[in-house]
């Protein structure tokens, strides 16, 4: 028997290129895939589940373009030393933090984020993995958490020579691995890249052995680029080369890679990226929090660049991270540049970048993935396609998400989780493993 769920009584945003606004309609979804969008008055056969969403709004579920789920353990760490500079934060946290990662840890750093992504209906997630001292087999782990929650994840592992060649060697057999069996198992749950640091950890070899093997596995490349200055400076002085012309020489830009940031491009690198067809994905808070800079997007957008959204652990919330990055777009220009640019970004972008991996999301059409997101919301004002996206930031952004389907199951419902989990015990679990960690850091 075909598994039916419809959704009755809400406002319908489709989403897509052509967004639709859509009152008096029904959604009808049949094992795992959008069946019917149609009046209401159309629908009288018997579903096995009928959702009432009477004062909500449906629309597809979020996907966030640049994570890093291993961030989890550093929350409310404050042993790390205070930084004035990119550099120093990677050296005083974040590589301190992941040396101690066990594959446990991964495991537990991912749950966690993935069922808050659950409760902010967030479904897809392109993640980016460190765990220099735990690399083999930490990508199973993190893939085991994204199952066990029912969304969606496309994974990598982050190639770094920062920790020795021995550990960079690993890291490329991990990809290596990781990406020949997620493209064996096939589905539309698990996606995989192939991860890199950045530029300035990356050595020469390195880099064109990931290129050869990513190339021969048909993958894309997930790297930081260019995120602070300090990538450029190390760029030039070692490489007579600017950071996206490094990695375009080396083969690692393309329609299926993804250069994360981007905060610190010149126009000759914004027309490399256009003409290789990468994907860029800006961080805007974790960029503020860095004190790195703002990249700007309106000009990526405006030379042709697909740029997407992401929040580099800050956070899973999409619609904390899209007010964030209207506010940053108008600080870096003024108050009448930056909006459409970072609305799309979350809410068109990231569908075409996460479609290179996975098929059918980002937008609710027959024949597309069943991941939707229901949120309370009755417009106080006249809402259509034309001023969706104002609603989304100034008004859908301050609602609760009540009901969060992926693939068609039904993950939260009434604002409650509807998985096989027990979330206390992993909390539990997970603080007991991070207070191990932070006694060795």
């Amino acid at each position: 028997m075909k598994k039916t769920i419809l959704i009755k009584n809400g406002i319908i945003a489709t989403l897509g290129e052509k967004n639709r606004v859509l009152t008096g309609h029904a959604l009808l979804t049949e094992d795992g895939l959008v069946k019917k969008i149609g009046p209401q008055k159309n629908f009288k056969g018997k579903y096995s589940k009928v959702i009432d969403a009477a004062g909500k709004l449906v629309m597809p579920g979020f996907i966030n373009a640049h994570m890093h789920f291993y961030s989890t353990f550093a929350r409310g760490l404050g042993k790390a030393p205070p930084s004035r500079n990119f550099v120093e934060i990677l050296n005083n946290l974040w590589w301190r933090l992941d040396k101690r990662l066990t594959k446990a840890d991964s495991y537990y750093s991912a749950v966690v984020p993935l069922l808050d992504a659950v409760r902010k209906g967030t479904t897809t997630i392109i993640d980016h993995h460190a765990s220099p001292f735990a690399i083999t087999g930490s990508l199973a782990a993190v893939e085991k958490a994204v199952r066990e929650t029912g969304l969606r994840a496309c994974l990598c592992y982050e190639v770094s020579d920062r920790d020795s060649k021995d550990r960079a060697k690993e890291g490329l057999d991990e990809n290596t691995a990781f990406i020949a069996n997620a493209a064996a198992r096939g589905g539309n749950s698990i996606k995989a890249m192939f991860g890199l640091h950045a530029s300035f950890t990356l050595s020469d070899e390195t880099l064109e052995e990931a290129a050869y093997r990513g190339h021969k596995l048909g993958a894309g490349f997930h790297i930081h680029t260019a995120e602070s200055q300090a990538d450029q400076l190390h760029c030039e002085s070692h490489h007579k080369a600017r950071v996206v012309e490094r990695l375009r020489d080396y083969g690692i830009l393309g329609r299926k890679s993804i250069a994360a940031h981007c905060v610190h491009v010149n126009e000759k690198e914004l027309e490399i990226l256009k003409d290789t067809g990468t994907a860029v994905v800006h961080n805007p808070q974790s960029n503020a929090n860095n004190s790195v800079g703002i990249a700007d997007i309106t000009a990526m957008t405006a030379k042709g660049v697909l740029v997407g959204l992401g929040t580099d652990a800050m956070t899973v919330n999409m619609l904390e991270e899209v007010r964030a990055g209207v506010w940053l777009q108008h600080l870096k220009r003024d108050p009448s540049q930056g909006f459409m640019e970072t609305a799309n970004a979350l809410l068109v972008n990231n569908a075409k970048i996460a479609n290179r991996y996975f098929t059918g999301l980002g937008e609710l059409k027959e024949g597309f993935a069943a991941d939707i997101a229901i949120l309370d919301y009755i417009p106080p004002t006249p809402m259509d396609a034309s001023n969706f996206a104002g609603h989304l930031v100034f008004g859908i952004s301050q609602s609760a998400v009540d009901t969060t389907i992926a693939a068609g199951r039904v993950l939260m419902e009434g604002k409650k989780l509807k998985l096989d989990l027990d979330e206390e015990e992993i909390c539990r679990k997970s603080a007991e493993l991070a207070g191990k960690l932070w006694k060795k850091f």
